[in-house]
């Protein structure tokens, strides 16, 4: 069995600023940092560093020779990674005191597979193959459809959420994972901005201990209900939704698994969901049970979220205490 990331690879661009900005607002940074990025290479990288073999297939740019450098000082496979004119893909990430994030995405390299490319890529891949798939590249539809053709197994990470989405057969994903807005948009339900696990206790339903109660008890609830209605749309796969510290949830069939946060004092949020998804994907690929699948995941993020940059601050395998599961 072989692992395909098909995705992006980024420079991130990081500026620590006091509150997240508002619409026509000017701010001053405090730090401005450069670091490597993109969905698809920390999801290589999280991969890689919780011990599983990945081939990463994405484009780069020529100022992206050093995205390349440490995809290979991380054990990452680069043989389908291709340099293009152009600008590498890159982001703008503005992170608050709060450790919360806003990220601005300019596609770039990212943005120029070729049917051509994706073919060339999966002539290497065949049945029972694990294909793992974000939407910062331009034809996921193609990818999924090719890679459903070859009997893979198909790992997708729907974000950004948008458009491009609409143009792919997601039944024909094996596994989702999303975080709640994502979850909310996948089941095809309005979301409003600001709404969030985080409004346990204001629901209406009574809480035994403040918000830490209201917060579990609203995880609990409202991500068994998304995976509910998941599962509902594509009853053949598997769900997992990510809820930051109010915990994740997973679903396939009719078994349901809650698994808890382990609070850290966050310092930067930014590849949680890809650390998450990396582990998520190496425990699925050596056939874990799903109770230690989802304890080292949640462990990995909680690493990552109590360290600077997005491929900085995703752990080693060694790094990550046993499970209790």
């Amino acid at each position: 069995m072989k692992v395909l990331n098909f995705g992006s690879l980024n420079i991130d661009y990081v500026y620590r600023v006091a509150h997240i900005l508002r619409p026509g607002e000017t701010q001053k940074a405090e730090e401005m940092e450069i670091f490597p990025g993109g969905k698809g290479m920390n999801q290589s990288i999280a991969m890689a560093r919780a011990g599983a073999q990945v081939y990463h297939a994405g484009m780069v740019g020529a100022d992206g020779q050093f995205l390349l450098d440490i995809c290979r000082e991380n054990h990452v496979n680069t043989d389908y990674i291709r340099m293009t004119e152009g600008k590498s893909g890159h982001t703008i990430i503005q992170v608050d005191d709060d450790a919360q994030n806003s990220i601005l995405l300019y596609g770039g390299g990212n943005r120029q597979m070729t049917k051509d490319f994706i073919d060339e890529v999966l002539a290497g891949f065949g049945k029972g193959d694990i294909l793992v798939l974000q939407n910062e590249i331009n034809l996921p539809d193609i990818v999924i459809d090719r890679a459903y053709e070859k009997g893979m197994v198909i790992v997708l990470n729907p974000s950004p959420f948008d458009e491009g989405l609409g143009a792919c057969d997601l039944s024909k994903v094996s596994v989702f994972l999303v975080n709640e807005i994502e979850a909310r948009l996948l089941a095809g339900e309005e979301y409003e901005s600001g709404e969030t696990a985080k409004e346990g206790c204001k629901t209406g339903k009574e809480c035994k201990d403040g918000e830490t109660a209201g917060k579990e008890y609203e995880s609990r609830a409202e991500g068994g209900r998304l995976v509910d209605a998941i599962l509902k749309k594509y009853p053949k796969a598997q769900a997992v939704v990510t809820m930051g510290e109010a915990g994740a949830f997973y679903g396939r069939g009719e078994m349901r698994r809650f698994q808890k946060s382990f609070p850290v004092k966050a310092v930067d949020t930014t590849a949680a969901g890809d650390t998450f998804t990396g582990y998520f994907v190496y425990g699925m690929m050596k056939g874990e049970a799903v109770e230690v699948v989802m304890e080292r995941a949640a462990r990995a993020a909680a690493l990552a979220v109590s360290r600077k940059g997005a491929v900085p601050s995703i752990p080693w395998r060694e790094e990550i205490p046993e499970t209790e599961a």
